[in-house]
């Protein structure tokens, strides 16, 4: 797979006319990490631009939420990867209460129009939700505090998120449900066993690639009797 996925992401940078935005959602110790490790393991890095969206900087609020994110949007003949985006909007400012209600209520159809102009515009739209299970988490952060080479990834704030996971699954089931669309749908893959979760995603990514119909150009030189001596 990893071999394949190389040579499609090759002709996607050839062909020059369309890119591919792999957006990652999870709760955390989900896998988006290990996912991007893992998946992109064997592709070209020029040809890749990862994005993790954090806390946002006071330049980012003095615009709107989507500002940051649509700079960021992968140009033609590359793939962009999201680590978190544009979703956090309806999933931690909802379950934290960070704006009114009837602002993020408004911003499911801003995701699916803003998705829409990607799409529009040669862009595919591949929204992954790593899932996994509240044991899997707890096995995972216990994992982190264990090992001393994974003690910088543990933040004693997981766990006042842990406490809200329903609060957290009622908020990216409304969001899968109404930003799931025919040209930018969600694919929740079970990411409990890593190596399942590694093969799926490589799986849509080269359907995705391949249903794209790109093409190598056609070079406008005559090569016909050329000797490279």
């Amino acid at each position: 797979m990893h071999k394949r996925l190389a040579e499609l992401q090759q002709l996607l940078w050839a062909d020059g006319t369309r890119a591919v935005l792999v957006v990652i959602q999870a709760m955390d110790t989900g896998g988006k990490d290990g996912t991007i490790r893992k998946v992109f393991s064997g592709v070209n890095p020029q040809g890749v631009d990862v994005t993790g969206f954090g806390v946002p900087s006071s330049e980012e609020l003095s615009h709107d939420y989507l500002w940051r994110v649509h700079r960021r949007a992968p140009a033609r003949g590359r793939i962009g990867i999201f680590n978190r985006s544009h979703y956090e909007d309806v999933l931690v400012v909802r379950v934290n209460d960070l704006v009114p209600q009837e602002r993020w209520e408004r911003r499911y159809d801003h995701i699916v129009d803003f998705e829409r102009l990607l799409t529009d515009e040669g862009t595919a739209v591949v929204k992954i939700m790593l899932h996994i299970s509240q044991d899997e988490q707890r096995e995972r952060l216990q994992a982190r505090l264990a090992d001393p080479a994974k003690n910088y990834k543990f933040n004693p704030g997981d766990l006042d998120v842990r406490k809200q996971w329903d609060d957290y699954m009622e908020a990216y089931e409304e969001a899968l449900v109404r930003t799931s669309s025919e040209t930018a749908p969600w694919f929740v893959v079970p990411a409990d066993r890593k190596w399942y979760r590694n093969l799926v995603v490589s799986q849509i990514l080269i359907d995705t690639l391949e249903g794209m119909d790109l093409q190598y150009p056609v070079t406008e030189h005559d090569l016909a009797g050329i000797v490279i001596e």
